[in-house]
């Protein structure tokens, strides 16, 4: 199986953009777990980062090309605003899982909405970078046929 993990804007930040929410983990922190994790359950796992929402939306679409069996995408703040984002999920066959470290239900009212949502399979919202582990493991058991 070979999962890709995209993260979005600020997210190579993590660590040092406001602890107090999203923890003191690096994105290496979080890409170095998630790729140990996966070795374990023999997944290869590609981790990527991009501030740019074209970037983001060109790795969406080359996913197809990669052979890519799912995706676990945390777009950040483009999660409210990127209609162009949505509409790239919706283009390509691969399922995409929302992630986020904080909570974005119980922050500042723009956060709530997230018009990516409907575009994926799943959103995990608020559980920290244990996030991304579980929506590795949500891509297992899908792929094992369990709910």
């Amino acid at each position: 199986m070979n999962i890709l993990c995209l993260n979005g804007p600020n997210l190579n930040r993590l660590g040092k953009r406001e602890p107090a929410i999203y923890g003191s983990e690096t994105l290496e922190d979080v890409n170095q777990s998630l790729i140990t994790c996966g070795q374990a359950l023999n997944v290869q796992i590609e981790c990527k980062q991009s501030n740019h929402e074209g970037v983001l939306i060109d790795w969406l679409h080359l996913a197809e090309d990669d052979n890519i069996d799912g995706i676990i995408f945390n777009p950040g703040a483009y999660t409210h605003t990127s209609y162009a984002i949505r509409d790239a999920i919706l283009s390509i066959s691969i399922p995409v899982i929302e992630v986020h470290i904080s909570n974005i239900h119980s922050r500042e009212s723009f956060r709530h909405k997230s018009v990516i949502a409907a575009a994926c399979v799943g959103q995990i919202s608020g559980l920290g970078t244990f996030g991304y582990t579980l929506a590795l493991e949500t891509f297992l058991h899908r792929r094992n046929g369990e709910s």
